[in-house]
């Protein structure tokens, strides 16, 4: 399948021995001092699983090409121009990431108490209860 150059995308990771999610501070740009999800923009001929590793070696320095990673949301705004894919990706245990000049700074936090304030876009998602739903179900298998 084909991107647009307005597709985008994103993943929660997530740590089951600690039940904890990591979010990243925006440095910069239209949402700076907001929390976010490692990912960003899909590069021309690139699949959005492409794309998401891409960004996750970029803005954490950390190869998660070996994990499990859950589709939970896609996102196509009103215009149909634009698209973000969210996904869950498992990994063993929490990491330091070292990060880009895109974040300045970091944390693990448990779904319920996400840091804020949060990025409109993972807001958005968050509102969702169907959202909730599945990431509350991974959190009981994974």
């Amino acid at each position: 399948m084909e991107y647009r150059s307005l597709d985008s995308c994103g993943a929660l990771i997530y740590a089951p021995n600690t039940k904890r999610y990591l979010f990243l501070l925006r440095a910069n740009g239209k949402h700076a001092r907001s929390w976010g999800l490692p990912g960003g923009k899909i590069e021309p001929n690139e699949t959005v699983i492409e794309g998401l590793y891409r960004e996750i070696i970029e803005e954490l320095n950390v190869d998660l090409r070996n994990n499990k990673v859950i589709p939970i949301e896609k996102f196509t705004n009103d215009s149909m121009n634009f698209s973000y894919h969210t996904f869950v990706i498992k990994v063993d245990q929490e990491f330091i990431p070292e990060l880009n000049s895109e974040h300045t700074g970091y944390c693990w936090t448990p779904l319920t108490q996400y840091p804020k304030p949060l990025h409109p876009g993972v807001w958005r998602s968050f509102q969702f209860e169907v959202v909730i739903d599945k990431l509350k179900t991974l959190e009981s298998i994974l």
